[in-house]
């Protein structure tokens, strides 16, 4: 998969004519105490309802947010989707190799649920191994999210894989689903066999 890296600046580089900004990010509020703010305002309760979208009322209980990754796929173009089912055994994944065509274009798609608060930079992140070749890390910025019933569900930019005699062979792969404050949801491993053609 394409490498992508998230470059930040260092912390109180944001200036104005040479002189540190004096902004101060707000305390981190938990969807009910959003709910529970000007709830009197009518045009305000419609707003809050179009960012949040249906249902988010029924969902809000103040415990922190739950993510659920109930699957990661590969919509390839032209071929089966190659699906991980990450409701299960995970130790089966790590246990399976999955045979991928060298230079293929693909999307990777994300099913999730989240429920209890809104998740905040939610993000998916690989890393992949192949013997004697440096890791690749791809990371995927899903953003933040209000808990709702039915699966989020998001589908990355197009990308390709490696094709060549160098790029063949066998990778493991280390993924993770976590959010900006750390909280790690899932983490599994995986293995796919990069070939000349399909098999």
């Amino acid at each position: 998969m394409a490498e992508t890296e998230d470059t930040a600046a260092p912390s109180g580089s944001d200036t104005t004519d040479g002189a540190p900004l004096a902004y101060k990010a707000p305390a981190p509020k938990s969807l009910k105490e959003i709910q529970e703010l000007d709830k009197d305002d009518e045009s305000l309760a419609k707003y809050k309802k179009s960012l949040l979208g249906e249902g988010v009322e029924a969902e809000a209980t103040g415990e922190g947010p739950k993510v659920t990754l109930q699957e990661l796929a590969l919509i390839v173009e032209d071929h089966d989707d190659i699906v991980l089912d990450l409701t299960g055994d995970l130790a089966k994944l790590k246990e399976k190799t999955y045979l991928i065509k060298e230079g293929i274009v693909y999307k990777a798609k994300l099913t999730f649920v989240v429920e209890n608060d809104i998740v905040a930079g939610l993000k998916y992140v690989q890393v992949s191994h192949k013997t004697l070749a440096p890791s690749d890390t791809s990371t995927y910025m899903l953003g933040s999210y209000a808990p709702k019933k039915e699966a989020h569900v998001f589908t990355a930019p197009v990308e390709e894989f490696a094709k060549g005699m160098l790029a063949r062979g066998h990778y493991t792969v280390q993924s993770k689903f976590l959010d900006d404050d750390g909280r790690e949801f899932l983490s599994w491993e995986w293995a796919f066999d990069l070939k000349k053609d399909w098999e």
